[in-house]
């Protein structure tokens, strides 16, 4: 129902995209996937759309002259960043992500119990994929583990193989293995939404933020901490939290990631305090207002056409929060 038109091109071959693209005159191709497994950036080599554009799929540049533009924000691409992507940056106000504002969590009732969740501990979670897993994040975790007694890790179930792997290495470092517990897939996502309740705080990976797992965080009402990096996919839940009116989840080091997690286990209060601002900004701040966002991406495309029929070069771009238009010369 969002389309006037969908064309099924799965098994035409890239230039045949790139070639019926222009015949019926797509003004701005925009590539979701970028440089990840399946994509078919090839399609953009060809030129499919005089206005080139990767946004959401892929949290960084892809390092070619025929990807004009890349939808980010200024927390996730810094202007003194902007030497670093082949693209020319169109910057959104609040955030480069959206979530659809209608989409909630179901009825379902959930309980610790009923999610193998000790009743009284301290709940983390992550359920970010597995591959943002890596040595420094394990590490941090662990010792947050320590400094927090009566606590567990909930984190999404894979496999056997990787279930006794990851435990292998929490016991490495001296984290009883009972304290990790793992989430079966949830068929539905309303369902996974509704659960994420019994968790406290969400840890965030790092360099590799969570994404789409930390709208869920935060659409459920479960704050995340970040460790905010250098590169794209490490500014993210940075990016959410600012525009969510939550900075205070940001950290800059690894240090005071840990000391932030153990004090917002250990001092009720201050969780409290925060899920209440949370809760309160789930319903004023701009991060889940679909319209709101549609009326920026949309202020950022039309732009770039702007542009291109003024025969200038693209350039990077700015759309301020009242989707006033504003160039960056």
């Amino acid at each position: 129902q969002g389309f006037d038109q969908f064309i099924d091109a799965e098994s035409m071959s890239d230039l045949e995209i790139a070639q019926m693209a222009r015949e019926i005159e797509v003004d701005i191709a925009i590539d979701l996937s970028g440089l990840t497994q399946h994509s078919r950036t090839r399609i953009f080599s060809y030129r499919a759309a005089p206005i080139q554009v990767s946004w959401l799929g892929y949290a960084g540049t892809i390092g070619s002259e025929y990807i004009d533009y890349l939808v980010a924000d200024k927390v996730t691409i810094p202007e003194n960043h902007q030497q670093f992507y082949a693209e020319k940056i169109a910057y959104l106000p609040h955030t480069f992500m959206t979530d659809d504002s209608k989409r909630i969590a179901s009825s379902k009732i959930f309980t610790r119990e009923s999610c193998g969740l000790p009743k009284d501990a301290f709940v983390f979670c992550c359920f970010n994929n597995d591959y943002k897993f890596n040595p420094l994040v394990l590490d941090s975790w662990s010792r947050i583990l320590q400094r927090v007694e009566n606590s567990v890790l909930w984190i999404s179930e894979n496999n056997p193989l990787f279930n006794a792997n990851l435990k292998a290495e929490f016991e490495k470092r001296g984290i009883d293995s009972e304290r990790i517990v793992f989430a079966p897939r949830e068929e539905l996502m309303v369902d996974h939404l509704a659960r994420y309740s019994q968790a406290d705080l969400f840890l965030d990976t790092h360099p590799y933020n969570a994404h789409t797992t930390a709208l869920d965080s935060l659409k459920a009402g479960v704050p995340i901490l970040t460790l905010l990096g250098q590169s794209f996919a490490s500014r993210v839940a940075a990016s959410l939290l600012n525009a969510i009116e939550l900075p205070e989840l940001i950290t800059t080091n690894l240090e005071s990631y840990e000391d932030l997690a153990v004090e917002l286990a250990i001092n009720p209060q201050k969780l409290a305090d925060i899920k209440c601002k949370l809760a309160h900004n789930l319903l004023t701040s701009p991060l889940f207002d679909s319209h709101l966002f549609a009326k920026n991406l949309e202020a950022a495309y039309t732009t770039m056409h702007q542009k291109y029929h003024a025969d200038l070069l693209p350039e990077h771009i700015s759309i301020s929060s009242c989707t006033a238009l504003q160039m960056n010369e």
